[in-house]
């Protein structure tokens, strides 16, 4: 029995040494030991905290974010599972766990471009393969002050692009040139693309820009377009730059939480200094040469206008976002409030905004995905910027008549009432109206505005996709107005006070696009081509009644029936564009590349003759760095040569239907004593009518230096528009006005210049940028050999001239005592004294010259960023030099016209005993000339934004979190004497530009804002 016992127990252990092995293999994988928490530290190189990375375990939805000292601390891990960590400006990381409980990250630095991926429509491109010349802002640069849209943000940050901020109102519009102004009276504002969603901007000065309906803290990057190579993929809408805005969206990863917010104040940069009390009246006294005031002394300072008007006006921010996902599902979700005051009373405007993204894999070779961002608006407007010269009317407006007001008269009642001044002082100043009551006129537009996209994308086969995207933009705008009775003075108010009206504006664009995609390498050569058919449908209708002559003001625009008057007003345009585009990109060895581009247009709006256009481009670029004489190279680490040439139109020159026979009610008539609405033809069918079309010629050299530690990028361009549209006037005897047509010519050429330099990257971190752009603007020529048009009495279009050339009278100084008046200049002993500067012994049209250029010499852009510790500072200043502006205003409020105030330099004007050879006497009647006087040096140079900032210590379910405080519009370089050198009354006007006539003034801001992160 013994040995049979030892016997089976030898059996025994034989089975067991022998299943342990296969055992092994047939353990299931989840049965992998699991670690109770993984932690550890992200860190820099130099051992320097990165609070905020993102920490995650691949192939989970299980990740998290570092604290502010860079640890972070993850659950239930297996032993044999990657962690993946990721953090701006640095190199992805994957590192194994392998049974470790406490893991250190090094992050690297990206110091190499190479591997970045630019936007460049229709998909996207390795930054080392782009051939065309292409900016990228980032979100953070964007967002570094508070602004209402994105464009704001891109200011002075892009060399070759000029922004101007036509009206500074809460939710005001602004201009942006890419490479010069390419129209006379089509648009040159660029093509903005939203995920895929085109939008325009009209540049109107009292319009709400379409892009404030953008949450800009919704925005991932913007990447501007600006060569022909880079545009022609947008074929008939490019010509003018593409402006690609990318907004976030999930990410795999752990959900992440992220709350902004900011409160602020804002004050005008700026006031005027206009006659006070005691000097307005004895210049009243002086023009009209009667004691309209008996004692003028008796009267001190009076009201200050500006400080009744303007104030201290409130600005906020409250932002909420959360995102992640998986592998398979990514999502994004965000909310935003956004309320900013007026300086000017009454004046506001607010935005609530909402977006969400969604990207799912159905499976390996299958996505499917969403966006949408809506928005609801509303602004309050003041209604700023005369274009008229005439100085009755300019005190109509708001700011005109703040600085007209006599400071003899009062804002209110003793009862706190509205004093309208034909209620004062004997109704004497009863044509120049209260500017408070001016601010109780309604003058709303609320805006409902949806962006939406939905996409589906297969891999048909490994290199093969094909994307389908639908995208709808839809707008409707309500108008309300209305100019109630209590700001009438009492003898004012007759059967046609009050004055209302209610309009609504309805938008929808449509646009449909098929995207082919092939993408193979074969050894050292890279083949990628992306074909394009896209559909797009504009549709627009308004209805707009007007109506005069309220019993009161107790209903406002809300029951127009009550008026006495009424009229109907609407229409409706419809216009589709249909688009094929070829693109291929080619490279070899990571050293050679060419892109070719060809896309086919057609539009509904173009004459018979002219539907379809076609557009080309060609690039190539030579990366010199991967040839062998540099490759090794301990100075350059990128050099890289491009060059392209290609064609682009402007399809947004015009309006629908301008190619055709059109008619239009208006030429009323009595017909058998019954008053009948006529209807007359009103323009000329032009079967030529076509698109206007640029070719643009770009060299650019990109130049990295010491591991990318200083990046230079340089470009040049000459960029030639013809067939310009323009109206053509045309003799009585055609029965018509004018015809518009492709009469005009123009040429932009320039150099643009950035610069970034990483100055220190250890516990210490300076950073800086840099850009200077220069551009040269031509008219080359004008339909039928005219080489002069005359657009106002200050402004000319010449050919061999910029566009924005101002023609004046040169100022000579004052006619003194005893001294002869020219004929023909209008004026007396103590006016104003033009050049007679063809020596004729008269003052004719011929003594005018060009005496300004509204176009600068050169624009630039500088920021610095430092961090140490928990610390970060930045700043930012742009300007702009060489320019002129000519100060309309200055010209209404330096003429002694009697009635309204005046600047106080006038109280230097000339008289009998104050020979005074800069301001004219009193008594002149509003005799002043439109001369070079006006025609002001728009230099500037603005420090833009201020911004300390310091990380908060971990807190407790909190990742990251920063406190700041920023200041912007801090001041501003200028020897402009107006309210601000960055202006145009004229807003996206392509031919009056640089005008300044009473728009709203600019605003400096102080903001404290909070950033969580949970």
């Amino acid at each position: 029995m013994k040995k049979t016992s030892s016997l089976f127990k030898s059996r025994d252990l034989f089975r067991i040494l022998l299943l342990v092995p296969f055992s092994l293999f047939a353990l299931p994988t989840n049965a992998q030991s699991v670690l109770p928490t993984v932690s550890g530290k992200v860190a820099d190189e130099n051992g320097q905290a990165l609070p905020g990375a993102t920490v995650a375990v691949k192939g989970t939805s299980k990740g998290t974010v570092t604290s502010s000292t860079g640890m972070f601390t993850l659950k239930e891990v297996t032993s044999n599972a990657t962690i993946t960590v990721s953090f701006q400006g640095y190199v992805n990381t994957a590192i194994a766990v392998r049974g470790q409980s406490y893991l250190t990250v090094i992050l690297k630095p990206d110091i190499s471009k190479l591997s970045d991926v630019v936007v460049v429509g229709y998909g996207t491109q390795r930054k080392a393969a782009s051939t065309g010349s292409i900016a990228s802002v980032k979100a953070a640069d964007i967002t570094q002050t508070p602004v209402t849209n994105v464009a704001q943000g891109l200011a002075a940050r892009v060399p070759g692009v000029q922004i101007t901020q036509n009206n500074a109102a809460p939710g005001g519009n602004i201009s942006v040139r890419i490479r010069g102004t390419n129209s006379i009276n089509g648009s040159s504002e660029p093509l903005y693309i939203v995920d895929g969603i085109q939008i325009s901007n009209t540049g109107g000065v009292n319009d709400v820009s379409p892009l404030s309906t953008i949450n800009p803290n919704d925005i991932e990057s913007v990447e501007i377009l600006k060569d022909a190579s880079s545009t022609a993929i947008y074929g008939a809408r490019g010509a003018n730059g593409v402006v690609l805005i990318s907004t976030k969206r999930g990410k795999i990863g752990v959900t992440r939480v992220q709350l902004d917010v900011y409160q602020g104040v804002q004050n005008i940069t700026k006031e005027l200094s206009m006659l006070n009390a005691t000097q307005f009246a004895q210049l009243e006294n002086d023009v009209y040469n009667s004691p309209i005031y008996t004692d003028p002394s008796s009267l001190g300072k009076g009201t200050d206008w500006q400080d009744v008007v303007y104030r201290k006006a409130g600005i906020q921010n409250y932002q909420a976002s959360v995102s992640g996902g998986s592998e398979k599902t990514q999502f994004s979700l965000s909310g935003n409030f956004f309320n900013q005051e007026g300086i000017i009373i009454s004046s506001d405007f607010k935005r609530y905004s909402l977006r969400a993204t969604l990207d799912h894999n159905i499976s390996k070779r299958f996505k499917v995905g969403t966006s949408l961002v809506s928005s609801y608006t509303i602004n309050n407007n003041i209604p700023t910027g005369i274009n008229n010269i005439d100085g009755a009317l300019v005190t109509q407006s708001i700011i005109g008549a703040t600085l007209g007001a006599p400071p003899t008269l009062v804002p209110y009642r003793e009862d706190g009432s509205l004093y309208p001044f034909a209620d004062q002082f004997n109704s004497r100043y009863r044509e120049i109206a209260n500017p408070v009551g001016l601010t109780n006129i309604l003058n709303r537009n609320t805006i409902k505005r949806t962006l939406s996209n939905v996409y589906a994308e297969a891999q048909i086969i490994d290199g093969l996709s094909y994307r389908a995207s639908f995208n709808a933009d839809i707008g409707s705008t309500l108008n309300d107005y209305y100019s109630p009775l209590s700001i009438l003075g009492k003898a004012e108010v007759n059967a046609n006070s009050g004055v209302a009206s209610k309009g609504n504006i309805n938008t929808t664009n449509w646009l449909h696009e098929s995207i082919l995609t092939y993408n193979r390498l074969f050894g050292d050569h890279s083949l990628k081509f992306t074909g394009v058919y896209a559909i797009q449908s504009n549709l627009y209708n308004d209805n707009i009644i007007n109506a005069n002559g309220f019993p009161n003001d107790a209903t406002s625009n809300e029951a127009v029936q009550l008026a006495v008057n009424r009229t109907v007003l609407s229409s409706r345009t419809k216009e589709a564009l249909n688009s094929y585009m070829g693109r291929i990109n080619y490279g070899y060895a990571n050293k050679y590349f060419l892109d070719i581009t060809a896309r086919y247009d057609g539009a509904s709006k173009f004459g018979e003759n002219h539907k379809w256009g076609f557009f080309p481009a060609i690039a190539g670029a030579w990366r010199i760095i991967e040839e062998p004489f540099l490759k090794n190279s301990h100075l350059f680490s990128d050099l890289k040569l491009r060059a392209s040439y290609g064609r682009t139109g402007n399809a947004g020159a015009i309006a629908p239907y301008q190619s055709l026979s059109l008619e239009n009610s208006g030429s009323n008539y009595q017909f058998n004593h019954i008053y009948t609405v006529g209807i007359s033809p009103t323009g000329i069918p032009n079967a030529d009518l076509r698109w206007e079309k640029s070719t643009q010629a770009n060299a650019g050299l990109d130049i990295g230096l010491f591991q990318d530690r200083l990046t230079i990028v340089v470009d040049y361009y000459n960029k030639e528009t013809k067939d310009l549209l323009f109206v053509k006037n045309l003799p009585l005897s055609s029965g018509y006005n004018a015809i518009t047509g492709n009469f005009a010519s123009i040429r932009n050429k320039g150099v643009e210049i950035a610069a970034d330099a990483r100055l220190f990257t250890g516990k210490f971190k300076w950073n800086v940028n840099a850009n200077v752009s220069v551009n040269r603007n031509q008219l080359l020529s004008l339909e039928g050999g005219t080489n002069e048009y005359v657009l106002s009495p200050y402004s000319v279009l010449k050919v061999g001239q910029p566009l924005g050339i101002f023609k004046t009278y040169v100022f000579n100084g004052i006619y003194q005592t005893g001294e002869t008046v020219i004929p023909g200049s209008g004026s007396r002993t103590g006016g104003v004294k033009v050049a007679d500067l063809d020596k004729d012994g008269q003052i004719t049209g011929a003594d005018q010259r060009i005496t300004g250029d509204a176009n600068p010499s050169y624009i630039f852009g500088f920021s610095s960023n430092f961090s140490y510790g928990h610390f970060d500072l930045s700043f930012f200043l742009s300007g702009v030099q060489g320019n002129k502006i000519f100060n309309l205003s200055r010209y209404t409020f330096e003429n002694g016209l009697g009635g309204r105030n005046v600047l106080s330099g006038m109280v230097d004007r000339w008289s009998p005993t104050n020979p005074s050879n800069e301001y004219a006497s009193g008594f002149q009647g509003g005799r002043i000339p439109v001369s070079d006087r006006f025609v002001e040096d728009g230099s500037y140079i603005r420090m833009k934004n201020i911004t300390l900032g310091y990380k908060l210590p971990a807190v407790k379910y909190i990742s990251n979190a920063r406190l700041y405080v920023s200041c912007n519009n801090l001041f501003t370089i200028t020897n402009y004497s107006g309210y601000d050198p960055e202006v145009n009354s004229f807003g996206g006007s392509n031919t009056q530009i640089g005008v300044d006539n009473l728009v709203y003034p600019m605003a400096k801001s102080f903001i404290v804002g909070l950033q969580v992160g949970l």
